[in-house]
């Protein structure tokens, strides 16, 4: 719910802000723990006189369900990742963008207005972006993995030894591409063979695992696992023998993006807000900090090449990651994904 503010004069410094709005109202974010700066909302509020609250969400599904449930009501900003933020569009839970209120837009790769789940930016703007692949210890794998055949087929030597990441649509994607499906595919039929294919594969496993898969690497309790690029890259900070490859089947492109709920009654405070995050040295930050891609060109350009070096995935190109498929929402396929994914991790 929004709550007015106490005062108004904040207007001159506004209007000395390109595309920013009145100081009308606090806004409400909603983003994952600790993937913006600590010190963002007040220095956006010192800048803008906008008040800000972060709330925190652990996964797409949590706050998806929440902004269901409430219809949007008491969000203004939203972090989610590409098919949930689509997913939102269509239930018409998020607002379409006025481009004019976001002038930084500008700082973006071209790329970035050709994604296909939002061609244009219609709904939502890119934060961060990047892919999904293998992460190994090449210290402990005696031969580099190619395929996501090394990971749903492993040698003797690395089972029990595997992780595979748990949310529904990147469990299911390493068989899918194997099998030269669509990660997007609803197709009753093709699932029902990647299935068959992740049944087995359970069996090789020493665990689904979202959260803590790169730190099972660094203490040798894993030697290959299913990872996001920045997430490998954490394991790679700490110990250098840790590499990450796209395997020879392709990867997904993964896109987290902002969006401005539908029920927000405060748009233009909450586009301020995108606006202030495509900052240059804002969105910089998260690459350095994350060691994630993010599709702002201004900011990749001010990023040390000496972390480039040490995070080679950093330096995939935006046409290089225009190449993978991207996740779309699913609609009414969702209900089969999710039965398929409940049959291979309960069987």
């Amino acid at each position: 719910m929004i709550q007015k503010m106490l005062g108004t004069a904040t207007c001159a410094l506004l209007v000395s802000l390109a595309g920013a709005a009145s100081a009308e109202g606090k806004i409400v974010i909603s983003n994952w723990d600790g993937y913006m700066p600590a010190d963002l909302l007040a220095n956006f509020t010192k800048e803008t006189g906008i008040e800000a609250e972060m709330t925190v969400h652990a996964t797409n599904e949590e706050i998806m369900g929440k902004v269901v449930a409430s219809g949007g009501k008491g969000y203004d900003v939203l972090f989610v990742s590409s098919q949930f933020g689509e997913a939102l569009y269509n239930l018409g839970l998020a607002a379409e963008l006025d481009h004019a209120k976001i002038p930084n837009l500008a700082n973006l790769y071209p790329e970035a207005m050709k994604l296909s789940f939002d061609v244009g930016l219609k709904y939502s703007v890119p934060y961060a972006w990047g892919t999904t692949g293998l992460c190994y210890r090449s210290d402990i794998v005696t031969t580099a993995p190619t395929s996501w055949n090394d990971l749903l087929k492993p040698a003797d030597a690395l089972k029990g030894k595997t992780t595979m990441l748990a949310t529904d649509r990147w469990l299911m994607m390493p068989a899918l591409l194997s099998l030269g499906y669509s990660i997007n595919t609803v197709d009753e039929g093709e699932l029902a063979k990647a299935k068959d294919l992740l049944i087995e594969t359970k069996k090789t496993l020493l665990a689904y695992d979202d959260t803590t898969f790169y730190t099972k690497l660094v203490s040798g309790e894993a030697s290959l696992v299913e990872a996001w690029d920045g997430w490998c890259n954490f394991g790679i900070a700490e110990n250098p023998a840790i590499k990450y490859v796209v395997p020879k089947e392709g990867s997904d492109m993964w896109v987290d993006t902002m969006v401005v709920t539908a029920a927000s009654e405060n748009k233009e405070a909450a586009q301020a807000f995108i606006n202030y995050v495509l900052k240059t040295e804002n969105h910089r930050w998260v690459a350095e900090s994350f060691f994630y891609k993010v599709p702002n060109k201004a900011a990749m350009d001010g990023v040390d090449p000496a972390l480039v070096a040490q995070y080679p995935n950093m330096g995939i190109t935006p046409a290089e990651l225009l190449k993978f498929e991207q996740l779309r929402d699913l609609g009414d396929g969702q209900k089969l994904w999710s039965k398929t994914v409940t049959e291979i991790t309960t069987n």
